[in-house]
């Protein structure tokens, strides 16, 4: 795929992470539940590791200085650039056949739950220990139950989407016909 794609495709996948994100997301002081998940994971497929690291912390920084929620804090931009990498590395199919459905499945559940532990109960739950103060544990109690009811979420989500964009993206998009 030429440049040029990935850097629009990038620019589509940015708007709906800023949108999912910011705009149609359930916010708590210390929780956050989105499906922002979906632009990344698109991503992630399509374009591998390098661009969603690149599209997280795109949306992060955007969404952070347009449409702010507190204070910046560094941390949570760490961990949606791991969520990006984890994502990238287990997902990326560099040709329509790089894998069969049934591994896609095994890598999705595999990166959901990676993404969950490290990511979103790990370096996310630090990052609002230390922004609010508040005891790690207790925080994580209540993200480690976000987290169990989530990946499932996604992974069927993530199956049901990405099987109806297959076609028209190996059309459209990852055809050399410009």
């Amino acid at each position: 795929m030429r440049r040029n794609k990935k850097i629009i495709l990038v620019a589509i996948l940015l708007a709906m992470l800023i949108v999912l994100s910011r705009f149609l997301s359930i916010k708590t002081p210390i929780l956050k539940i989105s499906f922002s998940f979906i632009p990344t994971v698109l991503c992630a497929i399509w374009l591998g590791p390098k661009w969603t690291v690149l599209l997280n912390v795109l949306g992060d920084l955007i969404g952070a200085t347009l449409f702010p929620n507190g204070a910046f804090f560094i941390g949570y931009t760490i961990s949606t650039a791991v969520a990006g990498f984890i994502y990238g590395i287990l997902l990326y199919k560099e040709k329509e056949d790089s894998y069969t459905q049934k591994q896609f499945v095994i890598r999705l559940i595999l990166a959901s739950t990676l993404v969950a532990i490290i990511a979103n109960m790990g370096l996310n739950t630090l990052s609002t220990c230390i922004t609010t103060g508040k005891a790690f544990l207790v925080l994580l109690a209540s993200r480690v139950i976000k987290e169990i009811i989530m990946i499932p979420v996604e992974v069927v989500v993530m199956l049901v989407i990405e099987k109806a964009l297959r076609k028209p993206f190996d059309k459209y998009v990852r055809s050399e016909n410009d």
